[in-house]
């Protein structure tokens, strides 16, 4: 999965052939990859609606006057990385974002790689056996799952929204079918899928 796009200046306007060509390069690689792009707030989240309708995240406050960018940050006194746990994001949502779109202002020199698993072919993956029991199941998806809990902590502390500790819950299915390219994928992450609905949760504390 994943493909470098090149000869692609963000910060211009898109047209409508580009904008299509896009989305079919991210529908067939799932990642897009742009180098060196200069781009202000503004222009972010002008590529942003390129793909669909930015969200603001529900735990951090955004960026003075462009609530729907949230700043990913490691400050020295951190013990945590933000988000550094396999997940995907925001499933405690009824209605998650269609995708996530990263910028990087300072990388470190080495280490702090961001990752990514292509879920539709994990599933591809699985026995035709394994595939039918998993297609009828869902999953409980909630934002306190301590897994990622703690890895918001310190940016809570530092930029949360006031009062808006409250844990989100969804119900997913945990094989989804995307409505553009039909692959079916797993779409249970361990940073917030906490059950399989109608069933309990482990215990290992015992």
């Amino acid at each position: 999965m994943g493909a470098e796009v090149a000869g692609v200046d963000l910060s211009a306007p898109v047209d409508e052939d580009l904008r299509a060509a896009l989305r079919r390069a991210w529908l067939g690689a799932g990642v897009l990859v742009f180098h060196d792009q200069s781009l202000s707030a503004v222009g972010f989240e002008r590529v942003a609606r390129l793909f669909g309708e930015p969200a603001e995240y529900p735990f951090l406050r955004g960026l003075a006057g462009h609530p729907t960018i949230t700043e990913v940050v490691k400050l020295e006194h951190e013990v945590i990385n933000f988000g550094g746990v396999w997940h995907a994001d925001t499933t405690y949502l009824p209605a998650p974002p269609i995708a996530t779109l990263l910028i990087a202002r300072e990388t470190p020199a080495y280490g702090g790689d961001t990752l990514f698993a292509c879920q539709a072919a994990a599933f591809a993956a699985l026995s035709d056996g394994m595939q039918r029991l998993l297609a009828p199941l869902r999953g409980v998806n909630r934002s306190d799952n301590p897994a990622a809990a703690r890895t918001r902590e310190d940016r809570i502390r530092d930029a949360g929204r006031e009062g808006d500790a409250r844990a989100l819950e969804a119900v997913h299915p945990v094989v989804r079918t995307h409505p553009e390219t039909g692959r079916r994928a797993l779409f249970v992450n361990p940073a917030h899928t906490v059950r399989l609905e109608g069933m309990t949760s482990p215990d290992f504390s015992n």
